[in-house]
Formats: C-alpha cells, sequence, structure tokens
C-alpha cells in the first residue's frame, strides 16, 4: 500500500507539473520570441531596389535611405485593423544577434486603403496611423535570393508576410 500511495503521489505532481507548464506556454507560439534568420551577410545595396507581396503591396528601398511605399499592412495585430497604407519614408539595414533586420518608417502618408470594407455604422474602427514602422527580417530563399518578411496577426498562429524581388528588380 505504501508503495501504490507513492506512485499516485508522483502521478499527481507530475499532472500538476504538465498543467503548469502548458499553462505558462499556451500564449508563446512558435514567432512569438522569433530571434531573427541568423543571417548577417546581406549588404545595404543588395536590399535595395523593389519588393512585392502577392496581396500588391509594393514597397521601393532607394539607395538614398528613402523608401516608396503603396499598400503596405500593418505587422503583429496591427494587421487585424485591416488598413493598408502609402506614402514616403525612410529605411535602415540593422544587424544585431539574431540576423538582419530592415527598419521601414513611413514619415508621409498619402493615402489609406482598407483590405476590407468596414461595417458604414462601425465607428469602432481605429484611425489608420499617420506615421507607422515595420521591422522586416532579411532572410534568403532557395536560390540565395534575399527575402524580406514580418509577423502579422497573432503570433500564435505565425503568419508571415512575405516580400520578394519585384519583377525586373
Amino acid at each position: 500500500m505504501a508503495g501504490g500511495g507513492r506512485l499516485r503521489a508522483w502521478g499527481t505532481a507530475l499532472g500538476v507539473l504538465v498543467v503548469v507548464l502548458a499553462a505558462l506556454t499556451a500564449c508563446a507560439g512558435p514567432y512569438q520570441y522569433y530571434g531573427g534568420t541568423g543571417l548577417h551577410g546581406a549588404t545595404a545595396a543588395e536590399v535595395a531596389g523593389g519588393w512585392e507581396n502577392i496581396e500588391g503591396t509594393h514597397v521601393v528601398l532607394r539607395k538614398d535611405g528613402t523608401a516608396l511605399l503603396e499598400k503596405l499592412d500593418g505587422q503583429d495585430f496591427d494587421f487585424e485593423d485591416g488598413w493598408r497604407l502609402s506614402g514616403m519614408g525612410t529605411w535602415q539595414l540593422n544587424d544585431d544577434d539574431g540576423g538582419q533586420t530592415v527598419h521601414l518608417a513611413l514619415t508621409t502618408r498619402t493615402r489609406v486603403e482598407r483590405r476590407f470594407p468596414a461595417p458604414v455604422a462601425d465607428h469602432s474602427a481605429p484611425e489608420p496611423p499617420s506615421t507607422y514602422s515595420w521591422f522586416f527580417y532579411v532572410d534568403r530563399d532557395q536560390h540565395d535570393g534575399l527575402v524580406l518578411f514580418f509577423m502579422y496577426g497573432d503570433p500564435d498562429i505565425g503568419n508571415t508576410y512575405v516580400m520578394t524581388r519585384e519583377t525586373g528588380s
């Protein structure tokens, strides 16, 4: 009997540990604490140029550090608001322990569009920002070409907003 009691106690302790660990990691999806791609070899000259995605977004990163943006969605939870910003801004290639990122800052908004129409009576939709910043991770595809991406929506899901070289860039 003493052995059975000890076994039940271990089973209970193990069960409690599993429940506690599950609760602690419930909101820690695969990209919530994303550390970067580990890429360190890209140059600003290589990053400069035209970028696009399948949703009709176009971004031009000029060699002088200025940028043109067309229909760029918000990153992280801002994506859920449904706005798409166009305008002018600046960009910079950064490098840290996790790899390289492109910081893109919209400084002059020229147009706002919506991915989906807001209901006419819905006044709760937040006003799109007049300035905004994105942090794109820099990576390489299977052909060694650069790819820029950021996470959008709920970080537990791990959705990526991928920008590739514009055709002809």
